[in-house]
């Protein structure tokens, strides 16, 4: 087959992406939704009304420059410090892949978290009402309510989720609303030495994450999204390669974050792409 006929599957989740982010922004019905018919949902009238946001003017999302991380995981660890996170668990993680071919190889790095989805599959399956929407449009759980049966994590399309050993309640990232009531940012954002996080109100175009939104699509064009296939309308974009190049990597419906993501074999990538007759 002619070099110029091959289609990898960079190009083809490139395109993908591509698509789906300029319907975004010539049309928001273009998107695509999630079908209903998922044996999982619970009856809309018993989401509906956690479905929408408090009427608090707010808009909050993220916005990730995997051009900028450089994967030394402090997000992770000021995450974990926290909320408690026990160890072999995660509510954030940092995706690493090596690519390119010998002599020219890189790593991509891409910080991970749940992306506050507009249209949550997790609260739609929720069957106790404990998921619902709080501050800025938020997916936060209620630990009064929650009652362990982990059909969150069976239909959360970015592995967001996982279940608490000890508790027997799901766990995710909650924005650190505890820290948003006092103005404060996520404990992840100040903690990034790269300045690769951004999180805040996306209602002002005054806000440090409106403000990096508009000088990466000056910089770089439309920021991708994670899976916008999905439906899920999540409130996560990244600049750079990350979402295209680490896309495989991110846990998908009834996975989680885990350990095995650090796993020492993932690392000679660049190994195997070298000419096996050069030393």
């Amino acid at each position: 087959m002619p070099e110029s006929d091959k289609t990898t599957r960079r190009d083809l989740l490139t395109g993908a992406i591509a698509a789906a982010t300029a319907a975004t922004a010539l049309d928001a019905e273009a998107v695509p939704t999630q079908p209903a018919d998922n044996p999982l949902f619970q009856p809309e009238s018993y989401w509906s009304e956690r479905m929408k946001a408090p009427d608090d003017g707010k808009k909050l999302g993220w916005f990730v420059d995997t051009r900028r991380c450089f994967g030394c995981h402090a997000c992770e660890v000021s995450c974990k410090a926290e909320n408690d996170v026990p160890l072999g668990h995660f509510i954030r993680q940092t995706f690493t892949k090596d690519v390119g071919e010998y002599p020219k190889v890189a790593r991509v790095f891409m910080p991970m978290a749940c992306q506050h989805c507009e249209d949550a599959p997790c609260l739609k399956a929720c069957p106790c009402g404990a998921l619902h929407k709080g501050i800025g449009g938020s997916v936060l759980v209620d630990y009064e309510t929650c009652c362990g049966h982990g059909s969150c994590v069976d239909v959360c399309p970015y592995g967001a989720i996982y279940m608490d050993p000890v508790a027997k309640q799901a766990v995710k990232c909650h924005n650190c609303y505890h820290r948003l009531e006092h103005d404060m940012e996520p404990a992840c954002v100040p903690t990034c030495p790269s300045e690769a996080l951004y999180f805040g109100d996306l209602n002002d175009d005054e806000s440090p994450i409106s403000m990096a939104l508009a000088n990466a699509k000056k910089e770089f064009g439309e920021p991708s999204q994670l899976r916008p296939e999905k439906g899920t309308k999540p409130r996560m974009w990244f600049a750079g390669d990350g979402a295209v190049e680490l896309e495989d990597r991110v846990p998908r419906e009834g996975e989680s974050y885990s350990p095995a993501a650090y796993n020492i074999h993932q690392w000679k990538e660049a190994a195997d792409a070298k000419p096996k007759d050069k030393p």
